[in-house]
């Protein structure tokens, strides 16, 4: 595409929440309107032009310049001011902490502002249109034969949680383990997976959590899997009776709409985007950060009734169904695109 309307920078090489939000949307966007991204680390899939390209494109045409991160308005108010682009500027907030001096500086200069959660937009300093984000879920789906999928995945039966991510304090890793050593000691049918990616800086945080649960010897029922592809992610939802999310912080999370897409109930702590997500009983429990007991108090309420449960799950699938499509996210960002393009 040699002439977008809308640029969506990527200024960060390492996968992160914000490269996986451009490579899902921006695909999708290009079928509706001229989008493409820039800079590095983004699939071969996604639409895109080099930063040089970007900076050699018709100064008089109007384009939207659609940053995530402090760096990237920076640089949208570079092309504007300095090699004076015609460009409106919009800035995406997933924060949910007081902004520095600078963020606000750099985004009271904006054109406009998207915040992913209610949460984020009360730490905006001005008005912001809230877009939630969504997730594929033509890729998630309640599984036909959860027994037959948990025997393909060597998975043991009975009741069967999971905590999905990378494996740190700040995701409540702990939390979800001490929790699961609770339910083990209150039920004999119980087991939990831990999967994800702990980073080098993270491998002792991950050595010591193995050590309690073996310490307890649980080993063979708090299950410590390695980090799964994204195709084979949905099966690892879809043999879970719940889904627990425990992070002690997040910027949005979009695991809970996962676990929920495939009709998994959840427990979740009330951080990031999570009381919007899990915004009713019908489809799982909200408790505060950093107390497992609560997360396994939670926990065992919902599992007390099997077929509540199961009720909860439809529910669930509904739920993200009505509120959580990604195509009604990238049409509500092509809205804010347009209205930026026609509001000259």
């Amino acid at each position: 595409m040699s002439d977008p309307r809308v640029i969506a920078p990527n200024l960060k090489r390492r996968l992160s929440g914000v490269t996986a939000t451009i490579a899902r949307l921006v695909p999708l966007q290009a079928k509706s309107i001229a989008i493409v991204a820039t800079g590095p680390g983004l699939p071969a899939e996604t639409p895109h032009l080099s930063i040089l390209q970007v900076m050699g494109l018709k100064r008089q045409t109007l384009r939207v310049w659609h940053a995530r991160r402090n760096t990237e308005m920076l640089l949208g108010l570079f092309l504007r001011t300095v090699l004076r682009k015609n460009l409106k500027l919009l800035f995406t907030s997933a924060s949910q902490r007081a902004h520095s001096g600078y963020t606000k500086w750099l985004i009271s200069k904006m054109d406009a502002v998207v915040a992913t959660s209610q949460k984020t937009a009360s730490y905006l300093d001005r008005d912001a249109d809230v877009i939630l984000h969504g997730i594929d879920l033509d890729g998630f789906s309640q599984t036909d034969d959860k027994s037959a999928l948990r025997k393909k995945l060597s998975l043991p039966d009975g009741v069967l949680l999971g905590c999905y991510g990378r494996i740190r304090h700040q995701k409540g890793t702990d939390a979800f383990v001490d929790a699961m050593i609770e339910l083990c000691g209150q039920r004999d049918d119980v087991h939990g997976i831990v999967m994800g990616r702990a980073t080098e800086k993270h491998q002792g945080f991950l050595s010591g959590l193995q050590k309690k649960v073996a310490d307890h010897g649980l080993q063979g029922r708090i299950l410590f899997m390695s980090e799964v592809t994204v195709d084979q992610i949905p099966e690892w939802y879809q043999v879970l009776d719940l889904f627990v999310a425990p992070q002690r912080w997040e910027g949005f999370g979009l695991t809970p709409i996962e676990a929920m897409a495939c009709a998994v109930p959840v427990v979740a702590t009330d951080v990031g985007a999570f009381s919007e997500i899990v915004a009713h009983d019908a489809v799982g429990r909200l408790v505060p950060p950093g107390e497992p007991r609560s997360l396994a108090r939670a926990a065992a309420n919902m599992l007390e009734n099997r077929s509540s449960l199961a009720d909860a799950g439809v529910a669930a699938r509904q739920h993200v169904e009505k509120h959580f499509r990604i195509e009604r996210e990238a049409q509500a960002l092509i809205d804010v695109y347009n209205r930026l393009l026609s509001n000259t």
